[in-house]
């Protein structure tokens, strides 16, 4: 009687567990170095050493790694107010595509000012671009956003000139082999009253081999 109480009890425990792998861990997170402030953005300003930094676009080199004595608490973050014309960042990990099917995640800390919107950029292993049409808009301080990559419907998009080109359909993007993650306001930037901010970002989802 025991025996069978035992089996169940280990039965249980074992469904459990397999029921929580469904979820997909911190593939990888990047929150910029606390130096001083400069001009471009780079490789340099990248905390995490497991990841590429990549920008894009004609406004790439005006990008702005940012920070303020006061407030005291202002992080170290990327700003696009100065940005002459619109502009894509994208981060990788060195070893492995992210697969970002089923329940992958992605979060980040931002804020952002007039009109601006950002958005997710992704390459994917093939080399094809896309752009999510679910955003993050304007916001009076800093905010934490999570996008559940299952709801979002996805635009191919050009890298070169920064545009999104038309809507897809889900058969049409394989998630699975993702190589770089990013984010764009498809803008140049109008300083304080018109920018986007990012302070940190996460990306929840399973390593797949790059081989």
């Amino acid at each position: 009687m025991m025996l069978h109480i035992l089996l169940y009890v280990l039965l249980f425990l074992s469904s459990v567990l397999c029921a929580q792998d469904y979820r997909p861990g911190l593939f990888f997170r990047e929150d910029f170095k606390e130096t001083p402030a400069e001009i471009p953005i780079s490789q340099k300003h990248i905390a995490n050493p497991d990841v590429i930094f990549t920008a894009y676009g004609p406004g790439q080199d005006s990008l702005k790694k940012s920070n303020h004595e006061k407030p005291v608490d202002d992080p170290y973050y990327m700003w696009s107010g100065l940005t002459v014309d619109s502009w894509a960042v994208t981060f990788k990990h060195r070893d492995s595509f992210a697969d970002l099917s089923s329940f992958a995640k992605i979060r980040w800390r931002t804020k952002q000012a007039g009109f601006h919107n950002l958005r997710i950029v992704l390459r994917l292993a093939d080399g094809r671009w896309f752009i999510s049409d679910q955003c993050d808009g304007p916001s009076a301080d800093w905010r934490i956003k999570e996008f559940n990559l299952n709801d979002i419907t996805w635009w191919s998009f050009d890298i070169t000139q920064i545009k999104e080109i038309k809507p897809v359909s889900t058969d049409e993007i394989d998630l699975t082999k993702v190589d770089e993650i990013g984010c764009t306001d498809l803008m140049r930037g109008g300083k304080s009253r018109a920018c986007s901010r990012l302070d940190w970002i996460e990306v929840y989802g399973k390593p797949a081999p790059r081989n």
